[in-house]
């Protein structure tokens, strides 16, 4: 509960500050399609020489990042979607394997019918969440100290479907809120993990022993919000919220991811990218992971 009220307090923070800042910007976009997007390649370095004393390790990492807009209108309908993709790699001199930094791929859409003169909008979402490669756990061999890897994750497993009628607000393309009180989700994943010796139901994303699914029916909020922090710098939130009804639903998972971009100049850019993710069928405790780098942005 006090996790909940932590992102609900978040949540209606943001939403505050939205009011003051989108306050001239709550014009109502033309009709037919409009689009926007962002590709950015962005590097981290590091490099020591042998006889350099401080310590320290020589790394390289790179992090791909395409964000994309495709949305809609006709009228009192409209038609949002919104697709992530974001996938980076880091190499220690000293390290065997190359590890992943960030790996994730998600598809938001979101039809909505205007209430009249309201910023309120019966709404129906879907998204679809997964990764790109394989995820492992690294450790070394009792024996021989050498360094392992087991696999845990692929594409598609895990992978995430939820979709449900609801209530939206929205202010512009930049804040949004959805509340979905009737959601569907589906939990996929390789029954390879949910079938070796002694799996106990449950512990592979909340999926049973050879089972590749997992059904739940809960509620699920979602919200969006955008905005320019100063000149050429500008902040996102995405903020999801979900309790499942058929199990714990006190029990809430939790997924936060801030995006910080600061332009350089047209090309150029730092990035700096936040997540929390809470989700007791995967792990009792938060996820967190952070990645900043500066590289190449092209905005099409």
């Amino acid at each position: 509960m006090k996790k909940f009220l932590l992102f609900t307090f978040i949540l209606f923070a943001f939403a505050a500050n939205a009011q003051d800042e989108n306050e001239d910007q709550n014009e109502t976009p033309p009709d037919g399609w409009t689009s926007e997007g962002k590709f950015q390649l962005l590097f981290n370095q590091s490099a020591f020489n042998a006889e350099w004393t401080g310590g320290g390790t020589s790394s390289m990492a790179a992090n791909l990042v395409l964000d994309y807009n495709l949305n809609y209108r006709k009228g009192n309908f409209t038609w949002d979607n919104k697709f992530l993709a974001n996938y980076g790699l880091t190499k220690l001199k000293a390290d065997e394997f190359t590890r992943k930094t960030s790996d994730r791929l998600e598809i938001n859409s979101i039809l909505g019918k205007q209430m009249e003169d309201s910023n309120w909008y019966y709404s129906f979402f879907t998204n679809f969440r997964t990764q790109f490669s394989k995820g492992y756990v690294y450790s070394e061999d009792p024996e021989t100290g050498q360094p392992t890897r087991r696999e845990t994750t692929h594409f598609i497993s895990p992978a995430y479907l939820q979709f449900g009628p609801g209530m939206m607000w929205k202010k512009n393309e930049d804040f949004w809120v959805n509340l979905a009180p009737a959601t569907a989700r589906f939990i996929f994943v390789d029954p390879e993990f949910t079938s070796v010796p002694g799996y106990v139901d449950g512990s592979y994303y909340g999926v049973d022993t050879n089972k590749s699914t997992r059904f739940e029916l809960g509620a699920s909020l979602s919200s969006y919000f955008k905005y320019e922090v100063m000149t050429n710098v500008t902040m996102e939130h995405n903020l999801s919220l979900y309790s499942n009804y058929l199990d714990h639903p006190e029990n809430i998972d939790i997924d936060y991811l801030l995006n910080l971009d600061m332009g350089i100049n047209k090309y150029l850019s730092a990035n700096f990218i936040f997540q929390a993710i809470y989700d007791d069928n995967i792990v009792g405790a938060f996820q967190v992971r952070e990645v900043f780098g500066a590289g190449f942005t092209y905005t099409f």
